[in-house]
C-alpha cells in the first residue's frame, strides 16, 4: 500500500482510471494467437507502451499470457472522458495488432480452445512453477476499476463496506459464456476459473489499513502467494497508486458498459467511504455468503435472480441493480452520472450483457470461429 494520510477529508470529485485485459486473436480464424511481443514492439514504435507512458496512465502493457495484453487510461473526473480513453486505447492497440495479422477481443475468456503461452516475464515463470495448471491454463480477461482515495485507511474503510455490493458490478459486466470451445453455462466463466487462485475472492473486514497490511504479510509469509501482487481480492487498495482497485468486473464488449461498472465503482467508493467516516459499521456477512452471491452473479448474471446484498435472498436481477443505484444515487447526483448510469442500466436490460451478446452471435453465425471475428469487430 502506498504511504498516505490516515485522515479523509475528500472534497472533490474522485478520479477513476480503468484497466482493461484484451485477447488477441487470428484475424480470420479467431483462435488466440501468442503475438502479445510482437503487438507491444509496435506499440513502443508509436509510443503507446507502459514503459513510454510512465505512471500517469495510457498505455498498452503486455499481461501473463502472450495470447493478452492489458490497456490502462490516465484517471479522469469526468466519465464522458473515460469512455473516450477506452476508446481511444482499444483503438491504438487495435492498430497495433493489426501490423500482426491479429484483432483485439474483448471477453472474459476466449470462446476457442488454445493453450497459453506465458509471457516471457521472471514473475509470470515463477508463478507458473509454482501453480502449475492453475497458471499455466489462466487465460481471462477481466476489467480493473481503480478510484481515487485519501488515505490507506479511507481505502480499507470504503473497501470493508463495498463488499457486499460487488456481485452486483460482476453481473452487469458478465462477458464469458464460453470457455475453450464450449459453451460454460455460466455468464461469467471467468468468475469460476478465478476461483482456482487460493487468494482470489471476497475479504473479511479489517477495520484499518494496518490490519489489511498485516493480512497481506501472513498470506506472503505462508509461502503460497509468491508476493503481495498475487492478493487477487474482488478489491483492494492498490500498489502502486492512492486508489482502491475493483478488480470483480469481466472485461466489456462495450466500452459504453465499462464506463457504466467505473461509475458504479466510483459511487460505491464514495458512498462506502462516506458511512467510514461517519462511523457507519460495515455489513458483518461472512465471506461464505458472499462466495455464494459471486456465484449467483456469474451463473446467471442479469438473466435471473441475484442476492440482494442486504437481505441474501435470492431476488429478481433488475430490482437487485437498482437497490445498488438507489443506494448509490447520492453520490451519482453529486458527480452529475445519476442520468448516464440510469440509461446504461437500461441498456444492459434491454439489450443484455456481453454474455448475452456472444450467445446471439454465435446463433447467427453458426460457428465459434465466424462469431469471435465478428465479436473482434464489435470490440
Amino acid at each position: 500500500m502506498n504511504t498516505r494520510s490516515s485522515s479523509s477529508t475528500h472534497d472533490q470529485v474522485r478520479t477513476v482510471g480503468v484497466e482493461e485485459e484484451l485477447l488477441l486473436v487470428d484475424a480470420r480464424t479467431g483462435v488466440p494467437r501468442s503475438v502479445a511481443s510482437e503487438v507491444l514492439r509496435v506499440a513502443r514504435r508509436h509510443g503507446d507502451t507502459e514503459v513510454d507512458a510512465g505512471e500517469a496512465g495510457g498505455s498498452v502493457g503486455p499481461e501473463m499470457q502472450e495470447q493478452q495484453v492489458e490497456t490502462d487510461t490516465p484517471p479522469e473526473e469526468h466519465l464522458g472522458l473515460l469512455e473516450m480513453d477506452l476508446r481511444q486505447w482499444r483503438d491504438r492497440t487495435r492498430a497495433a495488432a493489426a501490423e500482426v495479422g491479429a484483432l483485439i477481443l474483448a471477453s472474459g475468456t476466449t470462446p476457442l480452445p488454445v493453450r497459453p503461452q506465458t509471457f516471457d516475464d521472471e514473475r509470470y515463470a515463477a508463478i507458473t512453477e509454482q501453480f502449475g495448471l492453475t497458471a499455466s491454463e489462466q487465460l481471462t480477461c477481466g476489467c480493473h476499476v481503480h478510484v481515487s482515495v485519501d488515505s490507506d485507511d479511507e481505502a480499507v474503510g470504503a473497501l470493508d463496506r463495498i463488499r457486499t455490493w460487488l456481485p452486483v458490478l460482476l453481473a452487469v459486466s458478465a462477458n464469458s459464456p464460453f470457455w475453450h470451445g464450449a459453451d460454460s453455462g455460466y455468464q461469467s466463466y471467468r468468475s469460476q476459473a478465478m476461483t482456482r487462485w487460493p487468494t482470489n475472492g471476497p475479504t473479511e473486514i479489517f477495520g484499518s489499513s494496518q490490519a489489511y497490511l498485516d493480512h497481506l504479510r501472513l498470506l506472503v509469509d505462508t509461502g503460497v502467494p509468491l508476493d503481495e501482487g498475487m492478493a487477487y481480492f474482488d478489491a483492494r487498495p492498490s500498489r502502486h497508486y492512492p486508489t482502491l482497485e475493483v478488480r470483480v468486473a469481466d472485461v466489456c464488449l462495450d466500452p459504453r458498459d465499462t464506463a457504466l461498472i467505473a461509475a458504479l465503482a466510483r459511487a460505491l467508493v464514495d458512498t462506502a467511504a462516506k458511512e467510514w467516516a461517519q462511523g457507519q459499521p460495515a455489513d458483518p456477512t461472512s465471506v461464505a455468503v458472499l462466495r455464494l452471491a459471486m456465484w449467483q452473479a456469474g451463473k446467471h448474471g442479469i438473466t435471473g435472480d441475484l442476492l440482494d446484498p442486504r437481505t441474501h435472498r435470492p431476488r429478481p436481477a433488475r430490482e437487485v441493480v437498482e437497490t445498488l443505484v438507489e443506494h448509490i444515487a447520492p453520490a451519482l447526483r453529486e458527480t452529475e452520472d445519476l442520468g448516464r448510469v440510469e440509461t446504461g442500466v437500461d441498456r444492459i436490460f434491454t439489450r443484455g450483457t456481453g454474455s448475452s451478446t456472444q450467445r446471439r452471435i454465435l446463433a447467427e453465425e453458426g460457428q465459434l470461429a465466424s462469431a469471435v471475428v465478428r465479436l473482434a469487430e464489435l470490440s
